[in-house]
């Protein structure tokens, strides 16, 4: 084994109370994986806010009025929030305006929490997500996040007949 060499001199290699400098050594694998993550939280954020509160079409059969208090004469707007959920509030006034201004058509909103056992049936799976029933009670649309005005009026427009 060979010699060790070592410095006694007072404070050689050490900090202000005699403590180890820490040294920071980052390799160019290290920054291989930071620009990958970075790269990888961009993308997943763009996707994110492309496709947050944007409406997919629903084919669904089953008639969902039974399980809602009111409903619409023309089409539902119906809302799964939470208490504490920004958006949902946002959404809330949003889906307000558009039933205000569409004749025929009713926003309903329910508390996730309370109504568990509707929320598990129909696979709501964050808040505020919005269903768009037809007269019948059918799920047409649906949109996880919130949603723009113009494009639920759009959807109403292409889901509901005049």
């Amino acid at each position: 084994m060979g010699a060790t060499s070592v410095d006694h001199r007072k404070g050689a290699g050490r900090g202000r109370n005699g403590w180890a400098a820490p040294t920071v050594c980052v390799g160019v694998t290290g920054l291989y994986v930071l620009a990958g993550a970075l790269l990888l939280t961009a993308a997943l954020a763009v996707l994110h806010r492309r496709y947050d509160g944007r409406l997919s079409a629903r084919d669904s059969r089953e008639d969902l009025r039974p399980l809602i208090p009111a409903s619409g004469e023309r089409a539902t707007l119906l809302q799964f929030s939470s208490a504490f959920c920004a958006p949902c509030r946002a959404t809330k006034r949003t889906l307000a305006e558009v039933a205000e201004a569409v004749p025929g058509v009713r926003h309903v909103e329910l508390d996730a929490e309370g109504n568990l056992e509707l929320v598990r049936r129909l696979n709501v799976l964050k808040t505020p997500t919005t269903l768009v029933l037809d007269a019948h009670g059918r799920e047409v649309l649906r949109a996880t996040g919130q949603p723009r005005k113009a494009e639920v009026l759009s959807a109403l427009g292409q889901a509901v007949p005049s």
